[in-house]
């Protein structure tokens, strides 16, 4: 019968592998991403806008143990030198000035991530008050940068970037200056929306605010 493959925690700044002595009994991959709620007098619930995805998180317990590294000798090892194999890939790369990036692997589970908190509880001791067994609660965060976003996602820009909901008494100046900076800024707005009359915008009218500049696609006027 072929032996269970060993999860790893590859280094990828040194290419040092921890492998670790007992595979996880589980772990847990978590997402979650960000709304914001924008209340509007009137309606039934907020309106709800993306903000940004959050990081991936893979939490899971690892178990140490040194009690058998000497099986029949009455010795063991300290399991805090384990421990601190793990532990030491928090500390700060002289190199990058940040932790190492990380390779979490074990069977098809690929997890590039940086190692955001670990917890440690020591359960077993030798008399002399050695620890001999852990266990190891561990939370990585998958690593993200500008780079991996560009090859991994391709997005469609777009120049309908925001919804602004209309208060009482707005115009479509006011509204280009809370958004752009700029009162004079309004056609654009008026252009996505289709609005024809700019002195008649009703409280609680929900706009898209398109994304500067801006094309008019008519006339192939330029707003910056």
């Amino acid at each position: 019968m072929p032996s269970l493959e060993k999860a790893i925690i590859t280094n990828t700044n040194t290419g040092e592998r921890v492998q670790v002595q007992f595979n996880p009994e589980e772990y847990t991959l978590s997402k979650e991403i960000n709304y914001a709620q924008t209340a509007v007098p009137g309606l039934s619930s907020p309106i709800l806008q993306f903000v940004h995805g959050n990081l991936q998180t893979l939490e899971m317990e690892l178990f140490l143990d040194t009690l058998e590294a000497h099986p029949g000798s009455g010795a063991s090892d300290d399991v805090r030198g384990l421990v601190k194999k793990v532990t030491g890939l928090m500390r700060i790369d002289p190199a990058t000035h940040a932790p190492p990036i990380l390779l979490f692997t074990w069977g098809s589970l690929s997890f590039t991530c940086v190692l955001a908190r670990a917890s440690q509880r020591f359960i077993m001791f030798l008399p002399d008050g050695t620890p001999v067994r852990a266990r190891l609660q561990v939370t990585f965060n998958e690593f993200r940068n500008v780079d991996l976003e560009a090859k991994e996602i391709k997005r469609e820009t777009s120049n309908y970037t925001k919804l602004y909901v209309v208060t009482q008494g707005e115009t479509l100046s006011a509204i280009a200056n809370n958004t752009f900076g700029n009162p004079a800024l309004w056609r654009p707005i008026a252009i996505v929306n289709g609005i024809a009359d700019v002195r008649q915008l009703a409280a609680g009218t929900r706009l898209v605010v398109p994304q500067l500049p801006f094309r008019d696609p008519e006339t192939g006027e330029v707003y910056a």
